[in-house]
């Protein structure tokens, strides 16, 4: 099968993994030396961040070269113990060019609650993120953590890894990077919303197929499928418009009925009562 994929050159890749190092750093989507990044160079090149290095802070000389079962081809460091996650998601979805992982605070606070964000509250989440999942929860370093991720990695955009962090990925570094910052602040305001107002209103399901066909038009086949309102939005009574104008219709009926009653009953009455 040919591979018509466009990749990055090596210096290119290098480059853009240690600037998106730095943006997770500085955003505070990772501490010390956690997360870690790649970029596909090619059928079976990947680039990606070294094991024991704040995000921060790396240089391209840091830089670790392996190939698609994890042989390291150049670099002078290891490898992060975590790569394992990112080949599998190359392995199962050929469309993917990079993978980033995170430990976002509102993203993982879903995480660590085993709540994953399946339910469509804005155009935003639905058009960059859709469905976002909760992985099994799987020891850190382990075979386990691809196992966990491997049903995701083809219909999704990204996953919440249970009691862990955030992993998103992408047809280039940039959409897995937007991912991950766009999955962060949809969490913390989904966060903020409940928090302040103790409630969160779906869209409509009619909204979301708008946004998914807008989706599908940005060349996003992927984000799985979202909960979404199948009735109108409900008043602070509790009644839907269509509920309160059917019990408005009801009330105007029993009264015309009982002066019509009312009424037939006077014309009744003997003359002089």
């Amino acid at each position: 099968m040919l591979d018509n994929q466009k990749y990055l050159s090596d210096f290119e890749a290098k480059k853009m993994i240690c600037e998106i190092g730095r943006r997770v750093y500085a955003k505070g989507f990772v501490a010390a030396n956690d997360g870690n990044i790649s970029v596909k160079t090619g059928p079976n090149a990947i680039w990606a961040t070294p094991t024991g290095v704040s995000k921060g802070f790396m240089t391209p000389d840091m830089l670790v070269k392996v190939d698609l079962n994890g042989k390291v081809l150049a670099g002078k460091l290891k490898p992060s113990s975590e790569i394992k996650m990112h080949l599998r998601v190359y392995k199962e979805n050929p469309n993917v060019n990079a993978v980033v992982h995170a430990h976002p605070q509102a993203a993982t606070a879903f995480a660590i609650a085993g709540i994953g964000l399946d339910q469509a509250y804005s155009p935003e989440g639905v058009i960059l993120l859709g469905n976002v999942p909760v992985a099994p929860y799987a020891t850190p370093s382990t075979q386990e953590v691809p196992d966990s991720i491997a049903p995701y990695c083809k219909d999704y955009n990204a996953v919440l890894l249970a009691n862990h962090g955030a992993l998103t990925w992408g047809r280039d570094i940039m959409e897995a990077y937007f991912r991950m910052e766009s999955l962060e602040h949809y969490a913390m305001t989904v966060i903020l919303t409940k928090k302040i107002t103790n409630q969160v209103q779906e869209l409509t399901c009619e909204q979301l197929t708008e946004l998914i066909k807008i989706r599908e038009n940005m060349g996003i086949k992927t984000g799985g499928t979202l909960t979404c309102r199948t009735d109108s939005p409900e008043r602070p009574d509790g009644q839907t418009p269509g509920q309160a104008v059917q019990e408005a219709d009801k009330q105007d009926l029993i009264q015309t009925i009982v002066a019509k009653v009312t009424e037939e009953v006077m014309r009744r009455l003997p003359l002089g009562h």
